[in-house]
């Protein structure tokens, strides 16, 4: 990818602070502008940053309607009333319901879980749900990673006597379903501190203020929190706040006890006996769950979420890889073909947007092809598939702009839609397709920035390799968990020079094995960099170039510290 690669700028200012603060913490001062950046500027706030605390998460109560969900939920149990937790089918919803069943199922049993069939019902609450609720005497459901714009099956469900409390995060329209409660902290009216917490986040905050209101100690739901941070991680929200508390203790509870469910995922994917981060999460653990909604049905993850038995919860995990496999093949088929619909656009290297349609893709894998064209296009990007009479479709975006607000532009044409800034979904008629991508297109022609269609690399900090030290390396890792608003910080080193032992490695010869020395030190330092063989041939030439790059463990030399490398250039 051709990147434009910007330098984080620290005024006089800034590198006073950051070199106070540095010093205060005994670290370097690279880091100490690392938490300048991140709005961190007392060695309390650092030390907080650092360590979080659960003590620290915000007051459940704070949320809008938040006591009055409760008290409908206590009075449900209080009437043996029959409960439904319902949820969307990717891995937030999925994590969601599981763990607000879980919790509940350890006071009460007359309550069981919903997931809607992404091909029958479509996202989000249905009239078939809503019936199965009747069906089966269910007079509560609580909605979660979903249902805020569920205004006509919410009425539907309160005709038929059955009350709704919604925990969503997704932004909502000026009209609100008539539930009895809604806890979105994106509400116009919420006072919520935090509004960033995923699906799972919002269910979490709702069984912690039930836990409240009925003296159950808080220790009861620390169990529940690596579900927490597979949401976090697979639904890319910032990881700052209250996100970054529930995935600090998310994942040291994933790698400490993991639920039986999630333990059967990790022992097949491969990770056992390894320290799982979030990148483990979002590339293996997040994909085979979200696999099941995505091929089959999500009930099948929550099910093996849910699970008690590792055996049976070790098969669950097995149809859920295969799931994954034949997900892969579809994915990599797809968009094959999406790209050879692009490249036959007469001026699609002039177009600011993608959108394409084919009635025969398989809907459940068109959000991951829309992500696949804008890596690889960089535009914001989407991918519509036909469903008896209406197109649906999902669209992701690229850094900085609001693809959200680009479809909203265009609610007219649509039956629904709902996400957030960097990925949405859609559906219209389909005799609305071409319309749409008009008005679509003119929408983003009009609002996008230059900067936004090209990808940028923003380096963080230029080092020489004499700055990386074990100290630097293990004080970096303080930083972690790593995501949105927090992300990995990328180094950069100028005049690199190949020590004579690099080579291209890979099934497909694809990626470079470094061995590297700089202008300023004799060390030698160890890289990868994926993807990016045809740089080979000029680091062969003996000339210098510079590199950008991120930290990491060297899985091959234990103890071993090795660059990642993300862009490589010849020196200017």
């Amino acid at each position: 990818m051709n990147y434009k690669w910007s330098y984080e700028q620290a005024s006089p200012e800034q590198l006073e602070r950051a070199k106070e603060l540095a010093n205060n913490l005994g670290i370097s001062p690279i880091l100490g502008r690392f938490l300048i950046q991140r709005g961190i500027h007392t060695v309390q706030e650092a030390k907080r940053f650092f360590r979080p605390q659960l003590t620290d998460l915000h007051d459940p109560f704070l949320y809008t309607d938040m006591d009055i969900a409760v008290t409908r939920l206590n009075e449900a149990l209080g009437r043996k009333e029959r409960i439904l937790v319902y949820g969307d089918y990717d891995v937030d919803g999925c994590t969601a319901v599981a763990l607000v069943y879980k919790f509940l199922q350890q006071f009460y049993s007359n309550v069981d879980y919903y997931i809607p069939d992404r091909y029958e019902e479509g996202y989000g609450v249905s009239h078939k749900g809503v019936d199965f609720a009747y069906e089966t005497g269910v007079k509560l459901i609580i909605v979660l990673d979903c249902g805020i714009k569920a205004i006509d099956e919410i009425a539907y469900a309160k005709e038929k006597g059955i009350d709704f409390i919604i925990c969503d995060h997704h932004v909502p329209d000026d009209q609100l379903p008539p539930a009895i409660a809604i806890l979105n902290a994106k509400r116009t009216e919420s006072t919520y501190p935090y509004p960033h917490l995923s699906g799972c986040g919002v269910g979490f905050k709702l069984m912690q203020a039930f836990a409240i209101s009925n003296g159950i100690p808080f220790s009861r739901l620390i169990p529940l929190l690596d579900l927490c941070a597979v949401s976090i991680a697979s639904d890319i929200v910032p990881i700052m706040g209250e996100n970054r508390i529930l995935a600090y203790h998310g994942l040291r509870q994933l790698n400490s006890n993991p639920s039986i469910g999630l333990k059967a995922i990790i022992d097949i994917c491969g990770l056992t006996d390894r320290e799982i981060t979030i990148n483990d999460i979002i590339f293996k653990i997040g994909p085979r769950i979200n696999a099941s909604g995505r091929m089959q049905n999500g009930k099948e993850a929550v099910s093996l979420l849910v699970e008690r038995n590792y055996k049976t919860a070790f098969n669950q995990a097995s149809q859920i890889n295969q799931y994954n496999e034949q997900r892969k093949d579809l994915d990599k088929a797809m968009t094959e073909q999406a790209n050879q619909i692009v490249e036959k656009l007469t001026d699609h290297q002039q177009q600011k947007a993608i959108v394409i349609y084919n009635e025969e893709w398989h809907k459940g894998v068109i959000g991951i092809v829309a992500s696949r064209l804008t890596e690889i296009y960089y535009r914001p990007a989407v991918v519509l598939t036909r469903n008896e009479d209406m197109a649906t479709g999902s669209a992701r975006s690229v850094a900085g702009f609001d693809v959200y607000s680009a479809i909203a532009s265009c609610r007219d044409l649509l039956e629904n839609f709902g996400g957030h800034t960097y990925a949405a979904g859609l559906s219209m008629k389909a005799e609305h397709v071409e319309e749409f991508k008009r008005r679509f297109q003119a929408y983003v022609e009009e609002h996008i920035q230059p900067a936004q269609t090209q990808p940028i690399l923003n380096i963080d900090a230029v080092i020489g390799f004499q700055d990386i030290t074990h100290k630097l390396f293990t004080d970096l890792k303080k930083f972690q968990p790593f995501g949105p608003d927090n992300q990995k910080p990328v180094f950069c080193t100028h005049h690199v020079y190949d020590y004579g032992t690099s080579k291209v490695v890979g099934r497909d010869q694809e990626h470079i094995k470094l061995e590297l020395v700089d202008d300023n030190s004799s060390h030698v330092m160890n890289g990868i960099a994926f993807g990016q063989s045809s740089q080979a041939r000029y680091i062969k030439t003996k000339h210098s170039f510079d590199i950008a790059y991120t930290l990491e463990d060297n899985t091959h030399k234990r103890g071993e510290i090795q660059l990642q490398i993300e862009d490589i250039r010849p020196t200017e």
